[in-house]
């Protein structure tokens, strides 16, 4: 919805990328120069976002910055509080009218909570919005790693790792490449899981990527019974005639 037809401002949904600010795109730039306000997700009171820490030397020098805090918790009564507490901030702020941008990690469209907000305030068609895509980790270790996600006629899968193997035990049956994002959970079971399907020596384990302390294991087990960062993915190349998963790329701070 552009703003010609909006009768409040644009509520601007921008993908900042996995941790490098220069990953950003030249439009989610331009929009965060001008903006009066900026808006992101926080977990913690105390309004710490790495979104906003990513993409803060692009804010206009007078935007208002202000995190919303989401709980961690799957008590439905407080998540829902938050978020109606939440959708009203921004929507005070687009009905002033004035435009706002939602900063996100990776894409706005890739498990992000833009999504949910835009559904929550944009449900009876009232508020313009527009999406700026961004660099998601799984792009971004691929690049670092110069491998290729996909090929000619292969497929390729995006699970989240959250709530275990199941969804991932059906993706290895039917894709050719298999991208495992939210793996920090239950890596141990999604380690044992590729073991047996004899694809431990075809996965690489990549986290914190373009973040301090980045770094990549091609010996999944390796992490195993480390303390597990949020920021873990894998990428699984499961055709037999891939050769193993090597590193060519540049060096890293730490590489196994």
């Amino acid at each position: 919805m552009t703003k010609e037809t909006a009768a409040t401002g644009i509520l601007y949904g921008i993908g900042v990328g996995p941790g490098d600010s220069n990953l950003l795109t030249l439009e989610a730039v331009e929009i965060l120069g001008r903006v009066k306000w900026i808006f992101a997700a926080s977990s913690n009171r105390n309004g710490k976002s790495l979104a906003l820490e990513i993409a803060s030397s692009y804010f206009n020098e007078r935007a208002n910055v202000q995190p919303l805090y989401f709980p961690m918790t799957r008590d439905k009564e407080r998540l829902e509080e938050a978020w109606q507490a939440n959708c009203q901030k921004v929507q005070n702020v687009l009905t002033m009218p004035d435009d706002a941008a939602f900063v996100t990690l990776g894409d706005p469209s890739t498990y992000s909570t833009f999504t949910y907000l835009l559904r929550k305030l944009n449900c009876n068609n009232e508020f313009g919005w527009k999406i700026v895509p961004g660099i998601t980790s799984y792009q971004a270790s691929a690049a670092v790693l110069g491998l290729p996600l996909a090929e000619a006629e292969e497929s390729l899968t995006i699970v989240s790792g959250a709530k275990g193997i199941d969804e991932l035990e059906m993706a290895l049956t039917y894709s050719d490449n298999i991208i495992i994002m939210k793996a920090y959970r239950h890596y141990r079971e999604i380690v044992r899981l590729l073991k047996e399907k004899g694809l431990a020596d075809r996965t690489v384990a990549v986290r914190r990527c373009g973040l301090p302390g980045q770094e990549i294991s091609f010996d999944i087990e390796e992490w195993d019974g480390e303390e597990r960062s949020y920021f873990t993915l894998l990428i699984v190349k499961k055709r037999p005639d891939h050769k193993q998963i090597s590193y060519q790329g540049p060096a890293f701070e730490r590489i196994k």
